[in-house]
């Protein structure tokens, strides 16, 4: 027998002394070219594991092979804190985290299938209309002359500017910035083109141009030379061209107010020039095959036969099949990458991958069946053992015992949260995991059970003729004073039912998963106006003012302003962030650092967990009440001082949440609380929404998850599919009504779910 070759022998990741954020000295094996699902409750270490550790490393790695030239354009990767990692492969991350907003890209030119199209339509459309280039709208060759390529124009909307029944001296611009005799308003007032007395309304039609459209001269005020140039010609050149989310508040809401969007007239929206346009394959031109459903498009595609691009027709072919597959067979190739949801936006990255010829990669997925339906899962679920049938080492942190059930390998961290996690609870195939009795092998086969009764509405919010996106003039009541659960698959118009009627209307409060607007020096103690409280019992315990006791205040170190890291651009080389040296990281001066309050100072006290502090603030003041709700919402194992951008998209959620609580009487919409939720917290949630409906509130949830559709008072399921199969509703009634007699895949997911 010949002794297997060394090379033969790597067949473990393996994971020594690892010890970032809380994970303590971790060593784990992980099977290669197996499919391995990391569980644990939020918070107990399987991201520190997965992404802070072992894909953090494998990137690193691959970014050292590249010159020290190319590696200063990329991002500075520390060396995670480690003993040893042995045996790693490439890594590809595939993450949940939004696509640029970019306007200029769309589903099509995200996955490469626009490319692709492009080019079918160079040589086959006709008429014939030159190279690919002709039919991109990112290119000076395609893209439509007035739009550039956008699909939209902006339009001023001149009333939201001026108010014509005033003149300039009774302040007629009203635009923020132009008050009377403010220098901006003095140089219009004083141009000498119209008379600042004369109201608008009764302008000649050149002072009307020169007021607003003249282009920029100069002009000479008393001894003073100014330049002028007419108010919407300065708005556009000093407001408009900036983005939308660097503006200040108030003019981000003058702008949405003044800035109107419709669609270019000269391209109807398409974004590409007349000639692009007018070349068609089989009577269809290339914007119409965008705006197909993707599943329509590929049955387009497949009639198309030519020799001379078959190879290209067939790989367009595989890959419109793979986005049908993993459930996004719904959008079109026309959708802006940036409206797409996190789940969906992971799903067109797994696309790209699937088709490659890549093996023996490690691929890692952050809970890649956010945003699935039940029906959907199996659909991923495929695709990840299709991965690992290639030859690839697949990591999946995930909470959904459906995906836990597929796994070769699982590894449970734990026991719980923060400083009570980072350890190894168990590591091993699903049936040991079962046999485990930790927390996930306990609640693996846990089902929520139906309600034994309802409770009964204290009324209705009416949704009428709803037609936004897919919905085909739906009309329902949503119940108030219970709580309702709008389900249905991937794209069945659940999000547009919900977030394109009830936002805006008084007392709704939407908690999502969005970003939060916030920067590095954000945390849960700043966003939730825990400091405030703090800081007040900080300053009367010492009798000192209360602003020494904030980072970004008076008492913030000097040498890194607060922040802790000193950040050091290296020029030619990635920037580096350091711990800084003078406050080591505690980003207060040291005479700040002496004052205490029961014996720990202002940084011990925001390195507490949510749960410690709430400990430590027995009195029932302000900070104990924040720090309770903090809690309610399962949120006890954050840190106060955790910065919060290293928050997931469900922590971001609840987060929010827990500062509305304190609103009473409120309809409260959810979109999928669930995320990243364990399934022992799942149950805690579930007591949390019941306590909000028995305070008086109503809460409507968008959710996929059955122990939420279980626990429901009211249930609406959309469908009965995605995109244009989808937009109705298929059941509104009781969850006992939908197990007993609905007919919908729901209905299927939800009997077997209660094993009724």
């Amino acid at each position: 027998m010949t002794t297997p070759a060394a090379a033969d022998n790597h067949h473990v990741i393996q994971v020594r002394g690892a010890r970032e954020n809380n994970l303590r000295n971790v060593d784990v094996d992980l099977p290669k070219r197996r499919l391995t699902v990391f569980t644990g409750v939020s918070g107990s270490g399987k991201s520190s594991l997965v992404f802070g550790t072992i894909a953090a490393e494998s990137q690193r790695l691959i970014n050292e092979t590249y010159s020290a030239f190319l590696q200063s354009f990329m991002p500075a990767l520390g060396r995670p804190d480690v003993d040893g990692l042995h045996n790693l492969s490439a890594a590809i991350v595939v993450d949940q985290e939004r696509m640029g907003a970019n306007s200029r890209s769309t589903v099509g030119t995200a996955t490469d299938a626009y490319t692709m199209l492009r080019i079918v339509f160079s040589r086959l459309g006709t008429p014939h209309v030159g190279t690919s280039g002709a039919f991109s709208f990112n290119l000076p060759e395609g893209m439509c002359p007035r739009c550039e390529g956008v699909g939209q124009i902006s339009d001023i909307d001149v009333d939201e500017l001026v108010d014509r029944t005033k003149s300039l001296n009774e302040g007629a611009i009203t635009v923020p910035g132009y008050a009377v005799d403010s220098w901006m308003w003095q140089v219009m007032a004083h141009s000498g083109f119209y008379d600042p007395d004369k109201k608008l309304a009764d302008f000649t039609e050149q002072e009307w141009e020169d007021f607003l459209h003249k282009p920029s001269c100069k002009v000479k005020v008393g001894s003073n030379n100014f330049t002028y140039e007419g108010l919407v010609v300065k708005l556009q050149r000093t407001v408009l061209v900036k983005d939308r989310d660097a503006m200040q508040a108030h003019i981000r809401a003058f702008v949405d107010r003044a800035v109107v969007f419709r669609t270019c007239p000269e391209c109807d929206g398409t974004r590409l020039t007349r000639a692009a346009l007018s070349s068609r394959i089989d009577g269809v031109n290339i914007a119409e095959c965008s705006a197909m459903q993707i599943s329509d498009l590929a049955a387009f595609v497949r009639r198309i036969e030519d020799p001379s691009v078959a190879p290209l027709l067939a790989g367009l072919r595989e890959l419109l099949d793979s986005l049908v597959e993993i459930g996004l067979g719904y959008l079109s190739l026309d959708r802006a990458s940036g409206t797409l949801s996190g789940g969906e936006a992971q799903r067109v990255k797994m696309v790209r991958h699937l088709g490659s010829s890549l093996t023996d990669v490690t691929y890692v997925f952050d809970e890649p069946t956010i945003g699935l339906h039940p029906h959907d899962i199996r659909r991923m679920n495929d695709l990840l053992l299709r991965l690992r049938d290639k030859g690839n080492t697949v990591l999946v942190v995930e909470h959904k015992p459906e995906v836990i059930e597929i796994a070769d390998h699982v590894v449970d961290l734990g026991p719980r949260a923060g400083s009570n996690g980072g350890e190894i609870c168990y590591s091993g195939d699903v049936p040991g995991l079962r046999a485990s009795g930790t927390l996930t092998g306990e609640h693996l086969s846990h089902r929520a059970k139906l309600r034994p009764e309802v409770r009964p509405r204290t009324g209705s919010l009416s949704i009428t003729g709803a037609d936004q996106h897919n919905l085909r003039n739906v009309s329902v009541e949503i119940p108030t004073g219970v709580l309702t659960v709008v389900t249905g698959v991937a794209g069945s118009g659940k999000s547009s039912l919900i977030h394109g009627n009830l936002p805006g209307r008084e007392g709704v409060v939407v908690a999502d998963q969005s970003p939060i607007r916030g920067s590095r020096r954000s945390n849960p103690a700043t966003y939730t106006g825990l400091l405030n409280p703090i800081r007040t019992a900080f300053a009367k315990a010492n009798g000192v003012k209360a602003a020494l006791f904030s980072a970004n205040s008076e008492g913030a170190c000097p040498k890194c302003n607060g922040l802790g890291l000193v950040y050091t651009d290296l020029a030619m080389m990635a920037g580096v962030a350091s711990v800084c040296e003078e406050c080591e990281g505690k980003r207060f001066t040291a005479e700040v650092l002496a004052y205490t309050l029961d014996g720990r100072n202002i940084h011990e006290v925001l390195s507490m967990s949510i749960e410690e502090a709430y400990d430590f603030f027995t009195a029932k003041g302000q900070a104990r009440t924040i720090l309770g709700r903090l809690k309610d919402v399962g949120l006890g194992y954050l840190r106060l001082g955790q910065p919060l951008n290293t928050l997931s998209g469900g922590e971001r959620q609840r987060l929010k949440l827990a500062i509305h609580m304190a609103e009473k009487g409120a309809t409260y919409v959810l979109d999928e609380p669930t995320t990243g939720l364990h399934l022992a917290d799942v149950d805690q949630l579930l007591a949390l929404l019941d306590r909000l409906v028995e305070a008086g509130n109503t809460v409507v949830v968008i959710e996929h998850h059955q122990a939420v559709m279980a626990h429901a008072d009211w249930l609406i399921d959309l469908g009965p599919g995605a995109g244009h199969d989808g937009g109705r509703i298929v059941f509104e009634g009781t969850p006992s009504e939908l197990v007993e007699k609905g007919e919908t895949l729901t209905a299927r997911h939800l009997r077997e779910y209660v094993g009724a």
